[in-house]
């Protein structure tokens, strides 16, 4: 994988360590596509038992999951110990006088790498993963891992971002210097052909553009480093920008104002699959190739 892939994974702890305080308050994106992928549950005939949130950050999806499977386990993975840490404060502070009273057991939490699952085959019914894996290095290898910790007939629902996100922070970047300023994503339909390689049946993926707007280029990264997202890529520069390099940039970007804004685009690319079983991976053409269905979703006013 060339360096503007490949993510420095003790870069991408870091920042979501540093970051977990302030991640709530910045989260805008987050926390709409995780209700979008709520609701395509709505659709979905499947009845968990044990949930693995893959990436959980600070728990707004995994709450979300507990509403919606009372009955279920809920497992938090993710790669920040302090994510998990604030998601376990979420749920106290939630918590009322009844359930402090007989003080219930806290969710299970695991700090891990969701490239390397450390669960047992078979163990989960459904994996759900909210913005989380545009940040892994070898999908072969994690898709790998997800189907096997999950059972036969569970399902994978995930949200990753594609190329076409923060494009105009990528081009205000052009030209400035040798190194790579934004992180690169990975194409949903490269994402559909990992799937399959990794053995999922009933592949169904689609996007969509979401556009934040903000006043300056600074409240763009802000937000950004907010969030946790920096620039976590290998071939990124490792020294502070030069106030002259960082005013071509600013003036790259007013390039892109809009309606007196500036835009902040993400594509943002849905996915579900299932765990395939002798029924399910029925569905392949006549030469052995598994069907990969894309839908083309219409944005949201």
């Amino acid at each position: 994988m060339s360096e503007a892939f490949y993510t420095d994974k003790a870069r991408v702890r870091a920042s979501f360590e540093k970051a977990a305080a302030s991640y709530d308050s910045a989260a805008v994106l987050q926390r709409e596509v995780s209700d979008r992928m709520a609701e395509r549950l709505d659709y979905i005939k499947h009845q968990p038992v044990v949930i693995l949130d893959a990436g959980a950050g600070t728990g707004y999806g995994s709450a979300e999951l507990r509403r919606r499977y009372p009955q279920a386990r809920v497992i938090e993975l993710d790669l920040a110990h302090a994510m998990l840490q604030a998601s376990r404060e979420r749920g106290r502070s939630g918590d009322g006088l009844l359930k402090k009273l007989f003080k219930p057991s806290q969710p299970w939490q695991i700090n891990a790498d969701i490239e390397k699952l450390p669960l047992a085959d078979a163990s989960v019914d459904m994996i759900w993963s909210n913005l989380t894996i545009q940040w892994i290095n070898e999908p072969d290898k994690m898709f790998a891992e997800m189907r096997r910790v999950l059972k036969p007939d569970g399902m994978l629902m995930f949200s990753t971002l594609g190329p076409d996100t923060l494009f105009e922070l990528r081009d205000a970047f052009a030209g400035v210097d040798g190194a790579t300023h934004v992180n690169q994503f990975i194409d949903m339909h490269d994402i559909g052909d990992a799937l399959m390689r990794a053995g999922f049946a009933e592949p169904v993926m689609d996007m969509e553009k979401i556009a934040l707007t903000y006043d300056d280029t600074r409240a763009v990264m802000r937000d950004l480093k907010a969030i946790g997202a920096h620039n976590a890529t290998a071939g990124r520069g490792r020294g502070l920008m030069g106030k002259q390099a960082w005013r071509k940039v600013e003036a790259a970007y007013e390039r892109h104002r809009r309606d007196g804004k500036l835009p902040a685009s993400y594509e943002v690319v849905y996915g579900h699959a299932w765990k395939g079983t002798e029924k399910k991976l029925a569905k392949m053409t006549d030469d052995g190739r598994q069907v990969i269905e894309f839908v083309k979703k219409a944005p949201k006013p």
